[in-house]
């Protein structure tokens, strides 16, 4: 793979990381329903949209703007699922098709979690900690290694593996409530 453009526009990195980011926008749709809307190329062009709201935004590296990319492609799932469940309650009444799913957390024998209850759970962790909600985005929904998150972080690699092990049980503890 060619190395990113040493300038960091938002373009240049989109087209020199197109595949890299396709593969993260199709790990994004991974848990979600089998008759989702959205196709990994959609996901990823919404979410080049949102980056391009802040045309003269640069990013520092490659890691830096995979974990942007990603915070966008969670935020247009998050959108796409808040118009879906508005749209339910205000279509009539009857029983919708299954809610948007993500299943990183979910054990094999459970049912698939709601991405607005993921995000609520985010949200709340964020509250209290907002690095450890960081760590959960990038590992989860970013798909980094804990090696990737330790440098984009500044920490070291036990210390992520050990605040991932952490977030995971907070993130389970919050979605069972």
């Amino acid at each position: 793979m060619t190395s990113p453009p040493s300038d960091g526009r938002l373009d240049d990195l989109t087209a020199a990381l197109y595949a890299a980011l396709h593969r993260l926008a199709a790990r994004h749709l991974r848990g979600e329903r089998r008759d989702h809307t959205l196709q990994p190329t959609a996901l990823l062009h919404e979410a080049y949209l949102k980056l391009s709201d802040a045309a003269d935004r640069r990013f520092s590296d490659r890691t830096h703007f995979m974990a942007v990319a990603s915070r966008a492609m969670r935020q247009v799932l998050i959108d796409h699922a808040r118009a879906r469940s508005t749209a339910k309650r205000g279509g009539g009444g009857g029983k919708g098709t299954p809610s948007e799913t993500i299943q990183f957390l979910a054990s094999p024998r459970s049912e698939p979690l709601d991405v607005l209850s993921v995000h609520q759970a985010l949200e709340n962790i964020a509250r209290e900690d907002e690095e450890l909600a960081q760590l959960a985005e990038l590992h989860y929904f970013g798909g980094m290694t804990s090696t990737e998150i330790a440098g984009v972080l500044g920490r070291s690699v036990h210390a992520v593996r050990h605040d991932l092990r952490y977030v995971q049980a907070c993130l389970r503890r919050e979605l069972s409530r």
